[in-house]
């Protein structure tokens, strides 16, 4: 479920600030802005924690990136 659509999904509002700010990186990430990390602090988010946020969702691009790249091919029990 999460996977389809998160705004349709009764969350915290930290989880939610997270996945706005994890999303706006992932597909618009030169429009990352300082008020972007300042909405996760007021959402309760340490810097520390904010530095891992930001570290595992772009460890992930870069590894989708590199594995479209290559065309590696998707193991099928992925897929479900």
């Amino acid at each position: 479920m999460l996977a389809e659509d998160y705004r349709q999904l009764e969350l915290a509002a930290a989880d939610r600030a997270m996945l706005d700010y994890v999303a706006k990186l992932t597909i618009t990430p030169s429009r990352i802005e300082k008020a972007d990390v300042e909405h996760l602090r007021q959402a309760g988010f340490s810097d520390s924690a904010i530095l891992d946020i930001c570290q595992v969702a772009c460890y992930y691009a870069f590894v989708n990136r590199l594995a479209d790249g290559l065309g590696v091919e998707v193991e099928e029990y992925m897929r479900e």
